[in-house]
């Protein structure tokens, strides 16, 4: 949370820089922070001695003799808090002293394991092996101490970074053995001792984020702030529709604006490339403004191959009817279990629903921006980029280099939601730098980013309920239709996957005898790619709106339909009850069982914080959505005012069941944004599609929520007990579209089966 002093850096000669900053080999600074190329945040609470030598007890903690603790945090941040989280869980089994702590970024290494910051992951994934860096290096500061003192491991104990003996009451700093401490034995994990929960400081204490220094007063470096030496900008022209190339441009005329130095053409798509640059023409200037008025005179001619004029036949709402159709015509069973036809049968009411939703955009504040700077083979790359492992690999399938030739620094993320998972703009700066041999920032306009993303699917959905006159569950029969992710990676795929089909489709949490789950094709001809809860966006909204639709065809309460009707406290096993191969968000179901207990918690909880029985005047109304992923529990009410064809969202509550949780605060700020990222896609989110092209081009046609548009937003947070943390990032999103459809119905009797709903109301 400090970084060493200017005045320091420039008394220290480029030797002994490049030693203590540990990028030996780089010797780049961004002029945006000129302490970011050490990768860490600026405080004023440490005096840190620039010259302190330190010592390296894992890859993940480094001890400095004046005492500084270096804590390196492996994943991108975003503004989640996982850079905060995880110095938190390394810094409480260390037994530091938080005062000391400072956290520094680390670039892309396979030796710090999975560095995809993506799923609500970094603490969920990561939570036993942080805990392990922590205490393996607190037992080598004990084991360090006790060599000093010539006494055995037993009689010393770590506190707040001091190691103290027993026998004579002594202590030493951290700073003072850190030497000594690196050259002890690294432990084995089966031998390390981890505090109880009742003794953690910093885990489940709302801690400040370690950047919100350099965030509220400037200073903090985010992918579109980089500048290098002699840097240039780029800025490129890309073709509309997937799969068009460039026939023909005006070079004369881009290179006629003062400031702009070339016109390049990008390369034709790789196939070996999974994240590739589209075609197009790059102007590369001084500035952004001249880069961007030699693209306005480009008059690029594009040129389309068989899946480029095919692409160029497709428009969205017939799109819609075709995966419609395919549901009836070309159903493919997921899973499923008993005789949905006897269950239907026997049923005393039915209910049949069909749900769209639509193409979504991600739009983070930030748009996508890289820099990469290629010398000698080698290129440094600045980016803000989610996994900068996947960037590594990229840009070595582009230019052939092996991966070790890439050096990625993540800066930090102006927003995200899983855009910059995917590494097309960073292979875009890599090739251009590569070309030129000179650094190049390559950074994407809004109208670039909402038409050439990788696109969240639009959806089909029809749902078949059968009931008995008590409310009783008696049949579920439920298909789908999208585009899958996996078309990204390879362009047959034409289903959606087992993976995709476990973010809330087939994994059922209701008990009934009868249920059948199938799916059908469905192409697209925009990338796919995955968004902020991913396809729990779709799922949630069918689920719960037939859910609502069930218990009011029996004249319940949706809340007393979900309670009388999941299955009785107990751990799903979907494979053994639906023959469906559950992927559960990567996890083992011993350590994160699908629990129907835990399901019910977070809806009677959700029922002791929202009235969501209290009597309201015509036009106004609650609504109720609850839903599992990324293995945490999410139960959200919401209110609405409808006036005259005006809708008003003004009320929400959310109450989520996470696990273990790290940071309260940072759990809070999460549901409080996904409510307001849902209530952005529910009321306004929609990408079309115009003869292959996207018709959105900003925030006049693809807008976000308003603060004047925001409701009062309240968030309560379950205790997790001994559960395992579970993901937070995403999984506020998708109950709150169903919760806000539902809350019509109640205020209105109007049902609303398609999103977004400003198809219907003014928002």
């Amino acid at each position: 949370m400090i970084a060493p002093p200017t005045a320091f850096l420039a008394k220290l000669s480029r030797r002994e820089f490049l030693r203590l900053s540990g990028v030996a080999g780089s010797g780049l600074l961004l002029a945006c922070n000129t302490t970011y190329a050490l990768g860490a945040s600026d405080s004023s609470r440490i005096k840190f001695d620039a010259i302190a030598p330190h010592h390296r007890l894992n890859i993940f903690v480094s001890i400095h003799t004046d005492g500084t603790i270096d804590i390196v945090s492996h994943r991108s941040e975003m503004g989640q808090g996982s850079k905060t989280g995880i110095a938190q869980i390394i810094a409480d089994e260390l037994e530091a002293d938080w005062e000391m702590v400072r956290v520094i970024q680390g670039r892309g290494n396979k030796a710090y394991g999975n560095q995809n910051t993506d799923g609500s992951t970094s603490i969920r994934l990561f939570w036993d092996k942080l805990r392990e860096v922590g205490a393996s290096a607190r037992t080598m500061l004990e084991s360090a101490g006790a060599e000093y003192w010539q006494v055995s491991l037993q009689d010393v104990f770590a506190k707040n970074g001091r190691v103290f003996n027993k026998k004579n009451n002594k202590s030493l700093a951290y700073g003072d053995l850190a030497e000594l401490a690196s050259k002890q034995s690294i432990p084995e994990p089966n031998t390390l001792k981890f505090k109880p929960f009742s003794n953690y400081q910093y885990i489940g204490k709302g801690i400040t984020i370690v950047d919100i220094d350099d965030i509220t007063s400037g200073k903090a470096c985010f992918g579109i702030d980089v500048t290098l030496p002699g840097m240039l900008i780029a800025s490129i022209e890309r073709c509309p529709v997937l799969h068009g190339q460039v026939e023909s441009f005006d070079r004369a005329a881009a290179l006629a604006v003062p400031g702009v130095q070339e016109v390049i053409q990008m390369p034709a798509t790789k196939e070996t490339v999974v994240y590739f640059p589209l075609a197009g023409v790059a102007v590369i200037a001084t500035n952004t403004w001249a880069a961007m008025q030699g693209r306005k005179l480009l008059n690029v001619k594009w040129t389309y191959n068989e899946e480029g004029e095919a692409n160029r036949e497709v428009n969205s709402e017939p799109s819609f009817d075709m995966w419609r159709k395919s549901l009836s015509d070309l159903p493919e069973k997921v899973g499923g279990k008993g005789d949905v036809t006897k269950g239907f049968e026997q049923s005393d009411l039915i209910l049949e629903a069909s749900y769209q939703t639509p193409y979504l955009a991600h739009a983070p504040m930030e748009t996508p921006a890289a820099t990469a700077w290629f010398k000698d083979n080698k290129c440094e790359i600045y980016a803000s980029v989610q996994d900068p492992q996947s960037t590594m690999q990229n840009a070595a399938a582009l230019t052939g280099l092996p991966e070790s030739s890439f050096i990625v620094t993540p800066t930090l993320l102006g927003g995200a939601f899983g855009r910059k998972s995917k590494s097309d703009f960073v292979n875009e700066a890599v090739f251009l730098s590569q070309r030129i041999s000179k650094p190049i920032k390559v950074v994407w306009t809004r109208e670039d980013d909402i038409k050439h993303g990788y696109y969240h699917a639009g959806a089909v959905e029809k749902i078949k309920v059968g009931i008995d006159k008590k409310g009783k569950l008696l049949a579920w029969h439920r298909l789908t239709a999208y585009p899958t992710i996996l078309s990204t990676f390879d362009h047959k795929a034409n289903t959606p996957q087992d993976f995709e089909l476990s973010l809330g489709f087939a994994d059922f949490p209701y008990d009934v005898d009868n249920a059948l789950f199938e799916k059908a094709m469905a192409d697209s001809p925009v990338r796919i790619g995955w968004m902020r809860s991913v396809c729990n966006i779709q799922h949630a909204f069918a689920l719960n709106c037939a859910v609502d639709e069930a218990a009011h065809k029996v004249g319940l309460s949706m809340s007393d339909f979900i309670l009388a009707n999941l299955a009785k406290d107990k751990d799903i096993d979907h494979k053994e009850e639906y023959n469906f191969e559950f992927t559960n968000y990567s996890e083992t179901l011993t350590r994160h069982p699908y629990s129907t207990r835990r399901y019910r918690k977070v809806v009677e909880n959700l029922l002791s914080h929202a009235p969501l029985n209290e009597a309201l005047p015509n036009g106004e109304g609650w609504g109720l959505a609850v839903h599992r992923s990324f293995v945490s529990y999410v139960a959200v009410a919401t209110k609405v005012k409808v006036v005259e064809k005006k809708l008003a969202v003004e009320e929400m509550h959310c109450v989520i069941d996470c696990g273990t949780v790290v940071n309260p605060d940072r759990v809070r700020a999460q549901m409080e944004g996904a409510m307001i990222f849902g209530l952005s896609l529910s009321l306004m989110g929609t990408i079309d599609i115009d003869k292959g092209a996207v018709r959105q081009s900003n925030f006049h046609d693809y807008p976000v929520l308003r603060m004047s548009q925001c409701p009062a937003i309240h968030v309560h947070i379950m205790d997790g007990g001994s559960n395992a943390p579970g993901g937070v990032g995403e999984p506020g999103v998708p109950p709150v579209a169903p919760s806000v459809a539902n809350a019509i119905f109640s205020a209105t009797g109007n049902r609303h089966r398609t999103l977004p709903l400003n198809k219907f109301y003014s928002v």
